[in-house]
């Protein structure tokens, strides 16, 4: 390789170092529906600067932009890094320092409708390996298994969102299958500590069964806020957790959107 193709890697190379030493020490919300009008998420621009101007205040360093990737919701892949360039542009002149990632919540039934490209686009933060995957509503089945199986074998892991609404008597167990097969779980943050949820979530942490956060805010006007401190803190009451909370608040979200591997310090507990 000419010298000053060599001497151009060595900066990119250099540059993304550099990068992922920045997203290590950053807070980041990686799952949060902030660009308008593309699905049920920010109805509008303004709401979408109110959701980051609202995860700034909360010390949110970056947002990954996850619409709904399902059969109910039209979103256009290709145009995602668009809409999100758009909306940090937007941020930036409005004075605010929180950025946009691009990313996307995929449903387990759209996985196989969606090529290897289109996967890769909507990757957490663009870094080519995590998808964050929606579970089908209701308890968690096999399906949920065979789509875990096919995104491993396209080259993908899987971060499997919000368990706060599969709370079946099967779940903990089914988690613990899919963390053992190289999965990990997010969490909503909001559900960390709402005292409907908050008892088996801390039961999910206390097991080893959550591994980061998410806001998985919609809104700055309505439901859950783009927040995280708050769950972070509860977390950090839980005793499998607390000698790891800098991996789960830190390490591990930027890992993931690096795009790199991710092995949890702590193993599921046996679940009987």
């Amino acid at each position: 390789m000419p010298g000053d193709g060599r001497a151009a890697l060595g900066r990119r190379g250099a540059a993304r170092r550099g990068l992922t030493a920045t997203l290590a020490a950053a807070v980041i919300d990686l799952h949060c529906h902030i660009v308008p009008g593309i699905d049920d998420g920010a109805g509008s621009l303004g709401d979408s600067v109110a959701m980051a101007r609202q995860g700034a205040a909360d010390g949110i360093e970056l947002i990954c932009a996850t619409p709904h990737i399902r059969h109910d919701h039209d979103v256009r892949i290709d145009e995602l890094a668009g809409r999100v360039e758009d909306l940090n542009a937007e941020l930036a002149e409005a004075g605010i320092a929180t950025r946009v990632a691009t990313g996307g919540e995929v449903a387990e039934t759209a996985v196989a409708d969606c090529g290897d490209d289109e996967l890769r686009r909507v990757t957490l933060g663009g870094g080519g390996r995590w998808i964050l995957l929606e579970p089908a509503p209701g308890p968690l089945s096999d399906s949920l298994d065979r789509a875990v199986e096919e995104l491993a074998a396209r080259g993908f892991r899987s971060l499997i969102a919000h368990p706060e609404r599969h709370l079946t008597p099967d779940l903990e167990r089914r988690l613990a299958a899919l963390i053992e097969g190289g999965c990990l779980v997010q969490a909503t943050a909001a559900h960390v500590i709402a005292p409907d949820t908050a008892p088996a979530m801390r039961g999910l942490a206390e097991r080893g069964l959550i591994h980061v956060l998410g806001s998985d805010a919609h809104s700055a006007i309505h439901g859950r806020p783009v927040e995280l401190s708050a769950g972070f803190a509860t977390l950090g009451d839980v005793e499998a957790i607390e000698p790891h909370l800098e991996w789960v608040t830190r390490s591990a979200p930027a890992a993931l959107i690096a795009g790199d591997e991710v092995a949890p310090p702590y193993p599921p507990a046996a679940i009987a």
